[in-house]
């Protein structure tokens, strides 16, 4: 195994699956470059460092998560809101540092163009303002459904603490029972 520090950041792919001490915490930025060396990685960082390995969504939940984004393509575009919507592979970096990439998101218009070109390219330093993740078999059990929830409530934390308006109930985009 390569070691590196940072002036010497490793820029080798590596080779899967790795085993990776319990200790090892990297920064948002190391994490960066390890996601660049291992583009076809799944991968997330944990507040404290740690990486989070994911497996591929299974065929079931990729169509799931295409559904649940194309529908709110659609939503969005009838409403015309001012939303930048984000599929499962986009990367928010969060305030406590950890990098998360929910099944779908959205976020204002107004804060993704406040981004410079390179916040936008890389892991996109805020919450966004919707986050949705859908649960898969994987989940199931005390260990996923612990997960999912440690996974939201970073999310919540890191969040508005009022709703937007658009989020009010006379918005296209709140559903309601009938």
């Amino acid at each position: 195994m390569v070691v590196t520090t940072p002036d010497a950041p490793c820029t080798e792919p590596l080779q899967w699956p790795v085993q990776l001490a319990q200790q090892l915490r990297l920064s948002p930025e190391q994490f960066e470059l390890l996601c660049k060396a291992n583009p076809d990685a799944v991968l997330e960082l944990s507040a404290d460092g740690h990486l989070i390995t994911m497996t591929p969504a299974g065929s079931e939940t990729s169509a799931r998560n295409s559904t649940l984004v194309v529908l709110l393509g659609l939503a969005l575009r009838a409403s015309s809101l001012p939303f930048k919507l984000f599929d499962s592979s986009g990367g928010f970096r969060l305030p406590d540092g950890s990098v998360l990439c929910p099944d779908a998101s959205l976020v204002h218009l107004e804060r993704w163009q406040a981004l410079t070109p390179e916040q936008q390219r890389s892991f996109a330093p805020l919450c966004p303002e919707l986050v949705v993740e859908l649960a898969s078999p994987s989940d199931e059990g005390p260990r996923g459904v612990t997960a999912l929830r440690q996974k939201m409530e970073l999310y919540r934390r890191s969040a508005w603490r009022r709703p937007p308006p658009w989020m009010q109930e006379s918005s296209p985009l709140v559903c309601r029972s009938t």
